[in-house]
């Protein structure tokens, strides 16, 4: 009797503790939450992610964009960007565009007809009708070699595949070119069997609008259009062995 009486009362005390745990756990992790906090405010550091903003598209070349005044209708009109960057607006004369979003051409656009005293603080919108859609192209020992729509974000093994993959003769490296200034591109190769067998998966890139891609041709390929050869043994009549 005195047993059980010992075994109830251990289950109670467990029970006891049980019931106080998640109270001091809970206490626990906010001391510690309160901690962290105080040590971020010391240090500066927010452990918060930022905000990331994302880029806007910049006018380019051959793009076709709209431009609307709606209390003066006459000067309506829809504009192709010219290789050289510049539109001719209706009345006031050439402007450059290349390079501006749509906010930053409406400025320039209403500033044009300020200028020229056509129109006084004009109201004008922008839109974009027609643009270069972002592409990357594959070239080299591949099944379906050309151009791409980047449609989506898109990483280096992921472009071979829309490609038709490596062909059986390719080198199994790629070479990736990225411009980055007029007349200078960074060119940087990749070994694709340690990125699939996972020995490397973090040097899988994510390919960027403009991105050339290119797979060499292994060696045997190379030495085969060349010399001909045979894996068997070439035995001449006329040596003696």
């Amino acid at each position: 009797m005195r047993v059980r009486f010992d075994l109830f009362a251990t289950m109670g005390v467990l029970t006891a503790m049980f019931v106080v745990l998640p109270a001091s756990g809970q206490q626990l992790n906010m001391s510690r939450s309160a901690e962290v906090a105080t040590s971020s405010a010391a240090t500066g550091d927010d452990p918060r992610p930022e905000l990331q903003h994302r880029p806007r598209y910049t006018i380019q070349r051959s793009d076709s964009i709209t431009i609307t005044f709606p209390l003066s209708p006459e000067y309506n009109q829809v504009i192709t960007v010219q290789p050289d960057g510049y539109i001719s607006l209706l009345g006031a004369g050439s402007i450059r565009l290349e390079g501006f979003n749509l906010d930053q051409a409406q400025v320039a656009i209403r500033d044009a007809y300020v200028k020229a005293k056509i129109l006084k603080e004009p109201m004008v919108t922008v839109d974009l009708r027609d643009f270069q859609k972002p592409y990357f192209s594959v070239n080299g020992q591949v099944t379906k070699p050309g151009q791409y729509e980047l449609r989506r974000d898109t990483t280096l093994t992921e472009a071979l595949a829309i490609a038709g993959g490596m062909a059986p003769s390719s080198r199994q490296q790629v070479f990736v070119m990225h411009r980055v200034a007029s007349g200078w591109a960074e060119v940087k190769c990749y070994e694709i069997k340690k990125i699939l067998n996972g020995k490397d998966p973090s040097e899988d890139p994510h390919l960027q609008a403009g991105d050339m891609l290119f797979v060499p041709e292994n060696f045997i390929t190379k030495f085969r259009k060349y010399v001909p050869y045979s894996f068997g043994a070439y035995y001449d009549p006329g040596v003696n062995f």
